[in-house]
C-alpha cells in the first residue's frame, strides 16, 4: 500500500488519518497539537516531529 503523509489532525484529519491505517497504508502523521499528535499514534499511525519529516520520502501527502 501507498505511503501516506498527513497533516492536520483534527476533526476531519484525524478520523480520515485514522481510516487510511485501516485499509492498510502507512501513515505517517503530524499535527501542532500534541493531543491529536497522540490519538494519531493510538490508531496505528507513525508521528512525525514535524511536516517537513512526515513528508519526506511519503508517496502521497495530504493536509486537512
Amino acid at each position: 500500500m501507498a505511503s501516506i503523509a498527513f497533516i492536520g489532525l483534527g476533526n476531519m484529519g484525524g478520523p480520515m488519518a485514522a481510516n487510511l491505517v485501516n485499509a492498510g497504508h502507512g501513515v505517517i502523521a503530524f499535527d501542532l497539537v500534541a493531543a491529536s499528535r497522540d490519538q494519531a499514534k493510538a490508531d496505528g499511525a507513525r508521528v512525525a516531529e514535524s511536516s517537513v519529516a512526515a513528508v519526506k520520502g511519503a508517496d502521497v501527502v495530504i493536509t486537512m
